[in-house]
């Protein structure tokens, strides 16, 4: 193969599948899509899902279970912000809850505003909440968190378990994070994934993270995928892509790979072998 062509090897088991999703059409985003300065508005503290973000939910849904997705994806991972989570359990959540089911709810009716029914826990992945994956921390409200303890009482069955405070101590009124920073996090994040078990993982979380992050993990690649992998992403725009552990950082091994030649013995050549099944035959 001549140097610097276009394909690549890696062992199976030094990927993941990740599906990147940005959450669905926030309250602050019909706004903040003309003017970048609504942003700042604290009528969108922790911004929830509009009516149109909830039929993008819905349609991201149809299409997670048509294409299979649904089926392979072992844990799902949401900001913990409300549209990220809403988005994630109306997306990946089950079927069929009702107020008689000896399950937790992933979310309880009309949480966030959402004129949505409850949403079950049962058969579909685990869903937690991860605070490295939030958008661009600092000065916009919509951006700011609530405690950890509100959103266990909307959101009981999904996991918040790896939450550092009950309140958000990393989001600041008066400090902007930088992009450099931001993607940084996001790189960290990305590494902290290899931590995971999990092969096959969905992540829900916002514009800027997955811009920033995607841009400063880009490769040296065809144009044309540079701008496939860092564009801007839509509202509820679902994207598939493989990581690589290039630098060793997982520590788990192949459970397809077969070391072959067991148990060991002479590699005896091929005339020898059919004289010694003469000899059994006599």
């Amino acid at each position: 193969m001549e140097a610097g062509a276009g394909i690549g090897l890696y062992p199976l088991h030094r990927c993941k599948n990740i599906y990147l999703v940005r959450h669905a059409q926030g309250i602050h985003n019909v706004d903040g899509d003309k003017n970048y300065k609504a942003y700042m508005s604290h009528d969108y503290f922790d911004a929830e899902l509009t009516q149109l973000g909830w039929q993008q939910v819905d349609n991201l849904r149809k299409h997670v279970r048509s294409s299979g997705l649904h089926k392979k994806i072992e844990l799902v991972i949401s900001s913990p912000l409300m549209r990220t989570m809403q988005t994630a359990v109306g997306v990946f959540g089950g079927d069929g809850y009702t107020d008689m089911s000896d399950v937790l709810p992933l979310m309880v009716a009309n949480a966030g505003n959402s004129n949505r029914a409850a949403i079950s826990s049962s058969n579909c992945p685990p869903i937690i909440t991860e605070e490295s994956c939030r958008e661009h921390l600092g000065v916009h409200p919509c951006d700011q968190r609530r405690s950890i303890s509100d959103y266990q009482f909307l959101f009981p069955a999904v996991d918040f378990s790896l939450a550092k405070s009950d309140e958000d101590i990393l989001w600041k009124a008066d400090v902007r994070e930088t992009i450099e920073e931001l993607a940084a996090r996001g790189k960290k994040f990305l590494n902290w994934l290899w931590t995971r078990k999990e092969k096959e993982i969905a992540i829900v979380t916002h514009s800027g993270f997955l811009f920033h992050t995607l841009n400063a993990l880009q490769n040296e690649c065809h144009p044309d995928v540079k701008k496939e992998i860092c564009s801007h992403f839509a509202n509820c725009e679902l994207r598939s892509m493989v990581i690589v552990d290039r630098s060793m950082l997982g520590s788990d091994v192949s459970v397809t790979d077969y070391p072959g030649k067991i148990p060991k013995g002479l590699d005896l050549p091929s005339d020898a072998v059919v004289e010694d099944n003469n000899n059994i035959k006599a």
